[in-house]
């Protein structure tokens, strides 16, 4: 650690961990809930996630920062983790579409990490003893003991809203296709948009990519703020509504499931991890805080109308109470590491929804048949509310 700035990692139940500093210097402890995540690659992808806002990201690949930052590997305008915890930051940046390091690009988006930590300890520590709040500081200013209270006072995730921190300020339309190495990111003409099909996604911190994968299954897309109401949605004529991703606890979320609960039924309606969970609430189902969440590159879900068994991406750190569902809705994807529901369809309604993510390439396209499904639901059902 010889000239680097030693820094500490400290728990709210007083386990600490030290390192040293990278990315931007601490001007104030970075305070969040500390998890894991164990994919072995899209650390990028990862950091640019909305629904990691609120946490300090602990990745349990060894090597992180091998591929550096580029321009288009991004899920939205900026980094939404508080932290960055690492085994070992790479010293060489070794792709030919990087334009920099992990480092600087931390750096440059003002969030501090820690190197040098046994994450394996850390990961091991959280799956016993739960995800918990953190506080991450690299120099000498803050002591242990200030961290640790930092961390305690935080309290827990359950009962945050993050949703209103990452949803966007008004309605926009959204015309980028999926990146492909051949053209990069590619634009449809707002022009040539006009008789698709038209998806209103309601943006609780909603990725890119989930984006582009719905205008290049067919659908002209408007994205709205997470406080739109029913009346609102309805004012833009849609054919389909779309429920995103996002953070914090899908139960404080009641202006988001009121209007979704409003509007069940008249068009098809499509979720995705936090939007299943709003859907979930919308038909009268409850959610619940997991031991430590879902995150990474490898969950084996198992789709029940079929018996085929998906690899997914994930992120989630609640999930939909099976039991409190009631007799119309179908349980159609069950997590089988741990037995919790990882999709639901209610047919009567013309709504599914999918706690994973389809939009990521695990497998490496598994789960992209959830958005050829929805836009043959939509297509078929095209009347206006």
């Amino acid at each position: 650690m010889k000239g680097m700035i030693p820094a500490v990692l400290a728990l709210a139940d007083g386990t600490v961990f030290r390192g040293y500093g990278f990315g931007a210097p601490s001007l104030r402890p970075s305070v969040g809930e500390v998890v894991f995540n164990t994919s072995m690659y899209g650390y990028q992808e990862i950091l640019t996630d909305p629904s990691y806002a609120g946490q300090i990201m602990c990745f349990t690949y060894p090597h992180i920062g091998n591929v550096g930052c580029n321009d288009d590997d991004v899920e939205s305008g900026r980094v939404f983790v508080d932290g960055v915890v690492v085994r070992e930051v790479s010293a060489i940046t070794s792709n030919f579409r990087a334009r920099r390091s992990l480092g600087e690009y931390l750096r440059n988006a003002g969030v501090t990490g820690i190197g040098g930590i046994d994450t394996r300890a850390v990961t091991t520590h959280l799956r016993s003893h739960g995800a918990q709040m953190g506080a991450l500081f690299a120099g000498d200013r803050i002591g242990v003991d200030d961290l640790v209270s930092m961390a305690r006072a935080a309290g827990s995730m359950e009962g945050k809203d993050y949703v209103k921190a990452v949803t966007c300020a008004k309605p926009y339309a959204w015309n980028e296709l999926p990146w492909d190495l051949a053209r990069g990111i590619q634009e449809v003409p707002f022009e040539s948009l006009v008789t698709r099909p038209h998806v209103v996604a309601v943006d609780c911190g909603i990725k890119r990519h989930i984006l582009r994968l719905l205008v290049d299954v067919g659908f002209r897309v408007t994205v709205v703020p997470a406080s739109t109401s029913a009346d609102g949605i309805r004012a833009l004529r849609p054919d389909g509504v779309f429920l995103s991703n996002g953070p914090g606890d899908p139960a404080t979320l009641d202006y988001v499931v009121e209007p979704a609960r409003a509007l069940l039924g008249t068009v098809p309606f499509f979720g995705i991890c936090l939007g299943h969970q709003i859907l979930g609430q919308a038909v009268g189902g409850k959610t619940f805080k997991l031991k430590f969440g879902h995150r990474g590159g490898n969950h084996p879900v198992k789709d029940l109308a079929t018996g085929k068994v998906e690899i997914t991406v994930q992120n989630h750190g609640f999930a939909v109470d099976q039991g409190s569902l009631p007799n119309n809705v179908v349980v159609s994807h069950l997590n089988l590491n741990d037995g919790t529901v990882e999709g639901l369809a209610v047919p009567e309604l013309r709504a599914f929804s999918v706690q994973y993510h389809p939009e990521a390439s695990p497998g490496p396209h598994d789960s992209r048949y959830l958005f050829e499904r929805f836009y043959q639901a939509v297509v078929g059902d095209q009347v206006h509310v």
